[in-house]
């Protein structure tokens, strides 16, 4: 992992992660990355959830971020500061709110809900999602909400683009139709998107995304980023090395790299 950078990773301000930002920068340094990000779940315009942060820990966040940045500085660790922004029809104007309130280096798109009432990746709503859809109707509504992030162009990259494949819940056959619409909007946004490990940690047990996604980005020249959707210390750049691997198999040589919203590309 040396000099590689972990974007993704959250903060018990999200109620669900654990540890101080300052003992996943020490986790970095040890495993040679030389730049990370945290990117908590941000807040939303209503309460749907208890597993993101309150706008009144807002503040908390980005002192807590600082506190890493400055012990990054004595470790030789780069920390950015992000967010882990769900996408919602009709939210928009909200996320437009979100991205005024910081100096932000990078915002992510994530898509969990497929209704304010249903999670796609939440184990307390899977019986319901099971009882009420079939698999191609998940994948369906899923993408479609996917590819509506994306062209909001509010998202610096987009994280787990599979993430419904989490219980095993995968339509049979070709899955490109599936990705299509999305891939096309990261081509025509110039958007970024993740392959992210934490699924590796998952019932899937593989990463997000398969590899037929993977190789579909790379043929279009869709840029890349590698985080590990840490919510622990030790999971800080964990299963990089099979996502560097699944990288180069696709054909990527760059990974993406943010700075006030800024991007650039480094040898991977």
């Amino acid at each position: 992992m040396q000099g590689f950078a972990d974007y993704h990773m959250h903060t018990p301000l999200c109620h669900h992660a654990e540890g101080h930002p300052r003992a996943y920068v020490e986790v970095a340094a040890e495993r040679g990355l030389t730049e990370i990000g945290f990117s908590c779940h941000s807040p939303m315009m209503a309460e749907f959830d208890d597993w993101r942060m309150s706008i009144e820990d807002f503040p908390r966040y980005l002192e807590l971020v600082e506190e890493a940045r400055a012990h990054g500085e004595t470790l030789g660790v780069t920390v950015r500061l992000g967010l882990e922004v769900d996408y919602l029809p009709g939210h928009d104007p909200w996320i437009g709110e979100l991205t005024k309130m910081a100096s932000w280096d990078y915002l992510i798109g994530s898509v969990h809900y497929l209704t304010t009432e249903l999670v796609v990746d939440h184990p307390e709503h899977l019986s319901q999602m099971e009882k009420d859809y079939r698999p191609e109707q998940v994948w369906e509504l899923y993408w479609e909400l996917y590819e509506r992030a994306i062209r909001t162009r509010l998202f610096d990259f987009m994280a787990h683009p599979d993430l419904p494949k989490k219980f095993g819940s995968v339509p049979g056959g070709d899955l490109s139709n599936y990705y299509a619409g999305s891939l096309i909007a990261l081509h025509e946004t110039g958007t970024a998107f993740e392959i992210n490990t934490a699924g590796l940690r998952k019932p899937i047990g593989e990463l997000y995304p398969a590899m037929g996604f993977l190789s579909l980005a790379r043929q279009a020249g869709i840029p890349l980023v590698i985080g590990s959707d840490a919510h622990a210390p030790e999971e800080v750049g964990e299963g990089f090395d099979r996502a560097i691997a699944a990288a180069k198999d696709a054909g990527y040589s760059q990974l993406a790299r943010f700075k006030q919203r800024e991007r650039t590309l480094t040898d991977c």
